[in-house]
């Protein structure tokens, strides 16, 4: 903790009770540097209809802005440029913060980036988004996607180049921000766990399943392809019983619960919509391996969560993902999309014993102990002291 505690406004386009990693990292942020002295501000959209409003948390003040529901997304909020902007320049006029940290560079970032740029107040900016993850959401055809995923990169590099330091969870989205974005450095810092929370306490009775179960948490997206993971447990041996539990919601649940209809393995899949932080722990414990099938990942809270709490990984060969795996000791790789090769690592893997499967959750916990929260969190709290570079020894290893 500083000798002066800080006032931070995070200003966040996603954040609780929206369900995504950005919305979990925002809130880990502000619990912890409450936790650690400092006076904690959010800027965010208003999760329904309705005025401004302000909501006193225990992990921050929650400053809403008047948001309207995207036609194309579940949950999404879009909040009207010429509706937050002026809000935002009043609300940092108002709070004076000593720092800025922008989560992403659309609208509510956007408005706080000009607004902390417009009163000399130090930005750091962290980008969690790749803009091609819009492509599912945007009525166009392909060409026009391109058009406006090259403008928002391009605006991406505008804007948060005016920080004084920009983030971003790994090092391959920093070298993609760099390529696509034009930006000369972006600093790898992942958004941290807490590895001791999803591990099993000294004397627990650590909960299991009847048959081998394979775990998926996430949003029921297009772009987590989850229905790849339905299809390889089809495939897989029948001997082995293998089933999976879905964890979860979201604008893909009614097109799998058909798909396992189709399937006819309804007694194999398990369907748990939103759970809370107990029944979660619980789940990734009672699992047996987890499964990460999607493509558009630039992290995967939710693969370091099931890693900490000791479980072999089978994870789609996209993004960041590979750099969670090292082949055959904490787990396996596979080629995206692909049931067949999917099916096929689950079949390895189930087919090993009980004892291998504890030495791969056991390196896995290894791997998952690089991304400790504090870390995390002590690394952002020098940016925000007025460090212009941080060394974690985070992926070190990469």
């Amino acid at each position: 903790m500083t000798e002066r505690p800080l006032r931070i406004l995070i200003a966040a386009d996603t954040y609780p009770p929206d369900v995504n990693g950005a919305s979990v990292f925002g809130y880990r942020l502000a619990q912890h540097m409450t936790a650690r002295g400092h006076d904690v501000h959010i800027a965010a959209a208003r999760p329904g209809p309705g005025p401004n409003t302000v909501e006193y948390q225990d992990e921050a003040t929650i400053h809403r802005f008047r948001s309207f529901k995207a036609p194309t997304h579940e949950y999404y909020r879009l909040c009207l440029p010429w509706m937050i902007e002026p809000g935002m320049r009043r609300l940092v006029e108002e709070l004076k913060p000593d720092v800025v940290h922008v989560q992403c560079h659309y609208m509510v970032g956007k408005a706080a980036i000009l607004a902390a740029e417009a009163a000399r107040v130090r930005l750091i900016a962290t980008n969690h988004f790749m803009p091609e993850n819009l492509d599912p959401f945007l009525p166009f055809p392909r060409w026009f996607k391109n058009v406006l995923s090259r403008n928002s990169w391009r605006d991406m590099g505008r804007l948060m180049g005016k920080a004084s330091v920009v983030t971003t969870p790994t090092p391959l989205a920093a070298a993609t921000m760099k390529s696509k974005g034009g930006f000369d450095h972006v600093l790898p810092l992942s958004n941290g766990i807490d590895i001791d929370y999803y591990s099993p306490r000294p004397g627990e009775n650590v909960p299991t399943r009847q048959n081998p179960t394979v775990l998926f948490v996430g949003r029921l997206a297009v772009e987590k392809n989850v229905e790849v993971l339905i299809d390889a447990v089809a495939k897989t041996n029948p001997d082995l019983q293998i089933s999976a539990e879905i964890v979860g919601d979201g604008e893909q649940r009614d097109r799998l619960r058909d798909q396992v209809a189709e399937l006819g393995i309804e007694d194999r899949i398990t369907f748990r919509g939103h759970i809370d932080d107990d029944d979660l722990r619980e789940a990734y414990l009672a699992a047996d391996v987890f499964c990460q099938p999607g493509t558009a990942e630039l992290q995967s809270l939710v693969s370091l969560e099931a890693m900490s709490a000791g479980k072999p990984v089978v994870l789609a060969d996209a993004l960041a993902l590979p750099h969670l795996v090292t082949q055959g000791e904490n787990g396996y790789l596979f080629e995206p999309n692909n049931s067949d090769d999917l099916a096929e690592q689950l079949n390895t893997i189930f087919t090993q014993s009980h004892q291998e499967r504890t030495r791969m959750g056991q390196a896995s916990r290894a791997k998952a102990a690089q991304h400790a929260i504090d870390q995390t969190m002590s690394a952002f709290e020098e940016l925000y002291q007025g460090s212009d570079w941080v060394h974690t020894g985070q992926f070190d290893n990469w």
